[in-house]
Order: structure tokens, then C-alpha cells, then sequence
């Protein structure tokens, strides 16, 4: 016994991995909190309330038929069942001195997985009784923990365990569960009042809106400065945003000012809920009683009414007359407005109202929607409504350039340097000559490798090419990444298929990284076929960028034989599936659609009958072999349907291929993809459609070795009537 302890005093000085930036990566003895009864550090047998686990072989520590390894995390939370495990142990120490890799008692991960469940089904007493052996898990044994803790966060009728939750806060400091956990506590404390105790527990590595609307409205209740713009920057309609915004308004951090351009974007995107909250901020009950019968029925609250007098009033025969934008009715609308109203409130009110009826007719791809935004002057807009300005002017039949630059003159300078907007300016000066001027917006932006880069790089005469490749990520690199806690314990939870928990403890673990460091944990995710990771960490670079991981072309060459086989372009599937899944072969969307390719039940049965598809059934769609199969097919059909335009076909997989038959129909001449692309009305499918066609052209530089241009793949698209589309 003194031999082995002997042995792991040298192997506690050997350097491992580094839990975290700027921390020692050196594996101090003093952290492992050991007990007289410790036979080893690593090994906890008969201590008072410790679960003993039975004695087992390498064999006999098989789950699912596999041994399960786990590289050390948190030493405190390891325990080895008896002297059996050591020798295991020297000989992976021999191989490796950077790690020191454990078997997990089956048992453990086996309670983890338990308490997920029991968590699921609401079971909180079962969940509860799993929680000791669960912390035997050396990998994820913390997290049974935390659901359990997270529990009493949350449900006000049980006691906060404060004690307890300290202590898992220290156990595991420098983990994505202790910083999520103090941010529940932050919610949770200030929720019940105890602001004091919200304020100190900051600051939070990882803040979501529910915690930093926690933290600001606690740091005000114990009289720390919290201005307006503080407020309304963190503000997201949640409940402890509301709690917070609520607090703020009574005490006159933020008001009227705030509040009326906040009530005013709400109402642009029809979220009723919300914005009777909002109005309810800003308006009395008698007031709300008013608000409430115009949200019912606008023209009869306003008939009879006198011009307003007060500030309440005017706001509300504002909202009164913008509401009256939608319907079927617009144009007898807009005249009575102008008839009736045009002069009886301020001009600025009057004009943001003729917005409205802008932006309803945008959004609805009607050609008159410009003609309302320039009635619209130089009132203060939202920046959804300033964009769809943009889009009504570009989509016009025959484009008033100047009328392009002018408006999104109108945008706020953070709006106005987006790479959409300057690169539309550029195009709106150069149509007017400033040729000069055009070149300085499309070099600002043609660096940025995306749809807009894309396309101001052609506008410079560049040919679009692939940024070379760096130097390769080296073994030591490799090494490094792969014995990192955050990212072992992201890839098991990958490997159970706990997407949700994955996720941000991946994320989590590569904050901080340099260049270097993010590639070498992008292959890590390659070697574990985790190939979202693979992208979505790769993408964080700045300075070096590997598209060999960026867009990444997984399935040696499968996906681009099924293209070959109905001629569609491999490029623009990988494109497509980059987009839709990222490569995750069970991914599900909030919809219900499925795998690499996104199918919904219905679609993926009508293409596999269309197809003569034999043995399909609904649970084979996330299979590789039949969600390409019918995926490209269907993407095929649709494709055929819409005359062979890929911005077409693009937007009809992802909105239905009813819709781009409607939209193209609305169009007054031939527009240049880009524009149509633009000019999407639904914000899902208008960056999808863009996000598919600039992955498709990198695919087709990588696939081809030959340059690409992004607005020949984009095309024209011109009008068509509108007519019956029979693809689901």
C-alpha cells in the first residue's frame, strides 16, 4: 500500500490538462479532499457514508459491451471500487503521463442515466435516491446533482438548500454546472426577494437573459447604478425580464421614452401577450380597457373620437390606426386615415403609421409597399422595419437607387455597417456613379466569408477563391484538446445522445481558446464523428481558417453518389444539409422534421411512395441510406417544379414549394437572385436560403479545385403567374 501511494504522489505533480484558462494545470493532492479511511486518492472504501462498490474486473466493468473509460475531471468525485483497478491504472499512465484514465462502475453512469429519466417523468424522489451513486461517476456524476438542486431552485415551496448548493458550486468550480447553477441561484434569489444575495454571487462566466435581468434588478435593489439602456438591452419577454422591467418603471429608470419604441417592435411582430405586458408598463387601467378594445376592433374604437390631448391618448389612436395596416381592407384603411387623421396627431406619429402599412405590405411581397415607406419621412423606426424599407425599394420594378440609399441612410449607424446594408449601399452608390465611394462599402465587407462577402468581393472583379489552408493541428495539439474536462465530458454526453446538455458544455469548454485551440477541438469532434462541433467551432476563428473543418464533407463521398444519381449538383446538397442538420443524422427540428436532411413524416411518405421506396417506414428517416435517398429526391422534384432555380428550390425546401411559387408571382420584372433572396418575407427561410447558396459555392471551390461565382449560382428570377403546386 505504501507503494502505490508512494507512486501516486509522483503521478500528482505530472502536469494533465488545464481545467481551466490561466489555471494551473498541475493536479494538486490538497484538492482531493482525502479522509483518514483513504486508501488511495483515487480509491474511497468503507468511509462512513461513502456508497462501496462491489470489486469487478476490466471485464466486468463492461456497459452496454463496451468498457466505459473516463478521463479524470473532478478528482474528488472519482472512486475506484478496489486495489484490482490499479495496476489498469499505472499501465495507462505508462502510456499516456498527460492522463490518467478510470473505468466508471457501470452502476454510476447507469444512475445517471436513471436520473435523467426520473427528472423527465418528474420523479423527484427516485431522482433524489440516485444522486449518491451517481456522484461515482467521475465523468458526469454531477450532473444527477444538479437536476436535483436545480429542483429546489425552482419549486418555491421547497427550502433552498444554500449549504448545498455551495458546496457543489465549489466542488466543481471552473465547470459549466457550477457557473449554470450559481445563475439559477441568481434567478431564484432575486424571485424571492433576497436581492442581496443575488448581487454577490456574480459574476457569471455564461449569462442568458433570465440571469442578467436577475442580476441587474437585484444589483438596483441594493443600490447599484442601472441605467435605461442597461435595462432595455438585457430585456427579452421572460419572466424575470418582466419582473425586472417592471421594477425599473416604478422606480423611473426607464419610462415613457423607453417604453413606447419597445411597445411599438412588439406590436410589428403580432406577439399579442407581449405587448399588452408592455402596454400595461405604460398606460392606466382605464387605459388598458382603450388599448383592449382597439386590439379587437381598431375602426370602431376610433369612430367618433376626437383628435387626442394627452400623450396616453395619442399613443393609443397611433397603435388605433397602425393596426388598421392589416387585414384585407388596407387600402379603404389608409384612406380614411388620411381623411379622418392624417393631421389630428403629431407628424412623427402619423408617419410611423404610414410605416405600418409599409411593412404589412412588404412583408406580404406587394409592390406598393414603398410607396407607404416613403410616406413614412424621417420617423424613427425599428430596425426590422428599417430593413424591410430596404427590401420593399430593391424589389421594386424598376429600382430608384437613390431611394435605396436614403433609406437606409434612415438606419442607425450599428444597423447601417451590418454586411447586408453595405453592401446594398455599395450597390446604391455605384448605380449612381460614386463608384469610389461603392468600392470602400464592398472592401469593408468582402473579407467576411458569407453570402454578402461573397458577393462584394465580385463586385471588386475578385474571383472567388478559398483562403489558404493553415498548418494542420499537430498530435500535441490534438492531445491537449482531448484530454480537456469540458470537452470529454461534452463527448459523453454526445455519446448518450444528451444533445441539450452537450451543447453548452461544449461550448463552455472552448471559451477562451486561441485559433490554434479551437481547430485542434474541431478534429477532436471530427474523430468523434460529432460533426456540428466540428463546424460551429471551427467558425470561432479569426485568423486561422481551415474549411476542411468549416465545411466539412462527411460520409466519404455517400452523400455526393446519391446526388450524382438523379444529377443534382453534390455541392448545393452539402450546402443544403450544412444548413439543415449540420451533419447530425438524428437531428429533429421544433417542427418535427428529421435527419441529416430534414424530412417531415408526411413529405418523406409521399417521396418514398412517389419513388416505389420498399420496406420505408417512419422510424428509418433518420437512416442515412433513406433520408438522402428521399431528401435529394424531393429536393430533385422541387427543383424540376420551379424550372431549375436553385434560389427557388432552396427556399421551397425550406418554406414549402407553394411559397416561392406565390412570391415570384407578386415579383413586377425579372430581379437578380440576391434581391430575391433578400426580399423573403419569412426571416427563417430568407437566411436559410442565403446561409445554402454561399455554402454551396464554397463546397463547389472544394469539390472542384475551380473558381466560383455565387451570382451566376444565384441566377434571375423572373415573374410568373401563380399557379397549383402539387409537392407537399
Amino acid at each position: 500500500m505504501s507503494e502505490l501511494w508512494g507512486q501516486f504522489k509522483m503521478l500528482s505533480n505530472r502536469q494533465r490538462y488545464q481545467k481551466m484558462r490561466g489555471m494551473s494545470g498541475t493536479w494538486q493532492p490538497a484538492r482531493l479532499r482525502m479522509g483518514a479511511c483513504t486508501l488511495l486518492a483515487l480509491a474511497l472504501i468503507g468511509c462512513s457514508g461513502t456508497e462501496n462498490v462491489a470489486a469487478r474486473s476490466d471485464a466486468q466493468a463492461a456497459t452496454n459491451g463496451r468498457q466505459v473509460p473516463a478521463t479524470l475531471d473532478t478528482p474528488d468525485a472519482v472512486q475506484v471500487a478496489s486495489l484490482e483497478a490499479v495496476p489498469a491504472l499505472r499501465d495507462q499512465v505508462g502510456k499516456d503521463a498527460n492522463t490518467i484514465t478510470l473505468i466508471t462502475p457501470p452502476e454510476a453512469r447507469q444512475a445517471v442515466i436513471d436520473a435523467r429519466a426520473a427528472r423527465q417523468k418528474k420523479q423527484w424522489d427516485l431522482l433524489q435516491s440516485l444522486v449518491p451513486v451517481a456522484k461515482s461517476d467521475p465523468v458526469i456524476g454531477a450532473y444527477a446533482e444538479y437536476w436535483s438542486l436545480y429542483r429546489t431552485l425552482t419549486n418555491p415551496a421547497l427550502p433552498v438548500p444554500e449549504v448545498q448548493i455551495r458546496d457543489f458550486i465549489q466542488r466543481h468550480a471552473g465547470t459549466y454546472l457550477a457557473d449554470r447553477l450559481k445563475g439559477d441561484w441568481i434567478v431564484a434569489a432575486t424571485r424571492a426577494g433576497n436581492y442581496a444575495l443575488a448581487a454577490s454571487l456574480a459574476p457569471l462566466v455564461n449569462v442568458d437573459a433570465s440571469e442578467q435581468c436577475a442580476l441587474l434588478h437585484a444589483q438596483h435593489m441594493t443600490g447599484q447604478r442601472v441605467n435605461a439602456q442597461q435595462v432595455m438591452d438585457s430585456f427579452v419577454p421572460n419572466n424575470a425580464c418582466w419582473a425586472m422591467l417592471g421594477q425599473m418603471k416604478s422606480s423611473q429608470v426607464v419610462g415613457w421614452k423607453q417604453l413606447e419604441p419597445a411597445l411599438r417592435a412588439i406590436l410589428e411582430t403580432n406577439k399579442a401577450g407581449n405587448a399588452r405586458r408592455m402596454a400595461a408598463l405604460m398606460f392606466t387601467p382605464a387605459e388598458m380597457t382603450d388599448y383592449a378594445a382597439i386590439m379587437k376592433n381598431p375602426k370602431k374604437w376610433l369612430s367618433g373620437r376626437k383628435p387626442p390631448r394627452d400623450r396616453a391618448q395619442i399613443e393609443l389612436v397611433t397603435i388605433a390606426l397602425s393596426r388598421l395596416a392589416y387585414g384585407d381592407n388596407r387600402l379603404p384603411n389608409a384612406a380614411y386615415v388620411e381623411n379622418n387623421w392624417a393631421t389630428a396627431i403629431p407628424k412623427d406619429n402619423i408617419q410611423w403609421v404610414w410605416s405600418q402599412f409599409g411593412l404589412v405590405a412588404a412583408l406580404n411581397v406587394e409592390l406598393d409597399a414603398a410607396k407607404w415607406y416613403r410616406r413614412s419621412g424621417t420617423a424613427p423606426m425599428t430596425d426590422y422595419n428599417h430593413a424591410w424599407q430596404v427590401r420593399a425599394e430593391l424589389r421594386q420594378p424598376a429600382i430608384d437607387w437613390k431611394q435605396v440609399e436614403k433609406a437606409i441612410e434612415r438606419m442607425t449607424d450599428r444597423q447601417a455597417s451590418e454586411p447586408v446594408w453595405m453592401y446594398w449601399s455599395g450597390r446604391a452608390l455605384a448605380a449612381q456613379g460614386q463608384h469610389e465611394a461603392a468600392v470602400r462599402k464592398y472592401q469593408a465587407i468582402s473579407t467576411e466569408l458569407d453570402f454578402y462577402g461573397q458577393l462584394a468581393s465580385e463586385e471588386l472583379g475578385h474571383t472567388l477563391s478559398l483562403p489558404p489552408a493553415p498548418a494542420p493541428v499537430t498530435a500535441a495539439e490534438l492531445r491537449e484538446a482531448r484530454s480537456n474536462p469540458g470537452l470529454h465530458r461534452a463527448i459523453t454526453l454526445f455519446e448518450l445522445g444528451w444533445r441539450p446538455e452537450a451543447v453548452p458544455e461544449w461550448s463552455y469548454a472552448i471559451r477562451g481558446m486561441t485559433d490554434r485551440q479551437l481547430r485542434a477541438a474541431a478534429e477532436l469532434a471530427r474523430q468523434e464523428h460529432i460533426y456540428d462541433r466540428v463546424v460551429n467551432t471551427s467558425l470561432l476563428t479569426h485568423n486561422e481558417i481551415d474549411f476542411s473543418q468549416r465545411f466539412i464533407a462527411p460520409f466519404e463521398g455517400r452523400v455526393t453518389e446519391k446526388a450524382r444519381m438523379i444529377n443534382l449538383d453534390p455541392a448545393w446538397v452539402y450546402g443544403l444539409i450544412r444548413q439543415e442538420s449540420r451533419f447530425i443524422m438524428d437531428a429533429r427540428s421544433h417542427v418535427g422534421a428529421s435527419g441529416l436532411m430534414q424530412l417531415m413524416p408526411a413529405t418523406a411518405r409521399w417521396v418514398a411512395k412517389k419513388i416505389g421506396m420498399v420496406n420505408f417506414t417512419p422510424s428509418s428517416v433518420n437512416e442515412f441510406e433513406t433520408n438522402t435517398i428521399l431528401g435529394t429526391n424531393y429536393l430533385n422534384m422541387v427543383l424540376n417544379d420551379l424550372n431549375g432555380s436553385e434560389v427557388l428550390a432552396t427556399a421551397g425546401y425550406n418554406a414549402g414549394p407553394r411559397r416561392p411559387v406565390l412570391w415570384r408571382s407578386k415579383l413586377g420584372a425579372p430581379v437578380e437572385g440576391a434581391i430575391f433572396a433578400e426580399t423573403i418575407p419569412f426571416t427563417e427561410t430568407r437566411l436559410y436560403v442565403k446561409n445554402v447558396m454561399s455554402n454551396a459555392t464554397y463546397y463547389a471551390m472544394l469539390f472542384t479545385g475551380q473558381p466560383q461565382s455565387l451570382k451566376k449560382r444565384l441566377g434571375t428570377v423572373s415573374p410568373q403567374p401563380s399557379r397549383t403546386v402539387d409537392l407537399p
